[in-house]
């Protein structure tokens, strides 16, 4: 539940293919196949001409629903031994329950915004929309985090890009 100074005012709904019993992929940033959906409401509608000039967007969603196979921590399988903590639970039960994820603006019909993929439930509330602006969005100089750790880190970041690659043994 929000509580009482925060109320979350949803402006339409997240469509994807992941009902509350499938797990939930951690998407690649580069393009997955198939589409998500952003249905927005009808009165919204006349400012989604302005998305149509970019290429990707940033999502903001309410994550409403837990997943059957709910852990606080995430491990990426392939970078063994790391553990990502609680911000990365993907949980209703988190102090601000709200995810983000960046896009490739598909195509708009109507009040329809279609999207690359999205790691969400279908029937997320969808709380905005804001164009990605590549010079605004990106710093040149930030740091890869834990990454950086990481012995393989290129392999690691070619798993997360979902880029094609070979094991190195």
């Amino acid at each position: 539940m929000a509580s009482p100074e925060i109320r979350l005012r949803p402006i339409g709904v997240i469509r994807t293919p992941y009902g509350p019993d499938t797990v939930c992929p951690h998407q690649p940033i580069d393009d997955p196949r198939g589409e998500a959906r952003l249905e927005v409401q009808e009165r919204y509608q006349p400012g989604l001409a302005q998305l149509e000039k970019f290429r990707y967007l940033i999502v903001l969603y309410h994550l409403d629903r837990e997943r059957t196979d709910a852990d606080m921590l995430a491990r990426p399988p392939w970078a063994g031994g790391i553990e990502v903590g609680l911000f990365a639970s993907r949980s209703p039960h988190r102090p601000c329950p709200i995810a983000m994820s960046v896009v490739r603006l598909r195509r708009i019909e109507g009040n329809t915004v279609f999207t690359s993929l999205i790691d969400a439930y279908d029937g997320s509330p969808l709380l905005d929309i804001k164009p990605y602006v590549a010079l605004l969005d990106r710093k040149d100089d930030a740091n890869d985090g834990w990454l950086d750790d990481l012995d393989n880190r290129q392999h690691a970041i070619d798993h997360l890009c979902g880029r094609p690659h070979h094991h190195h043994h």
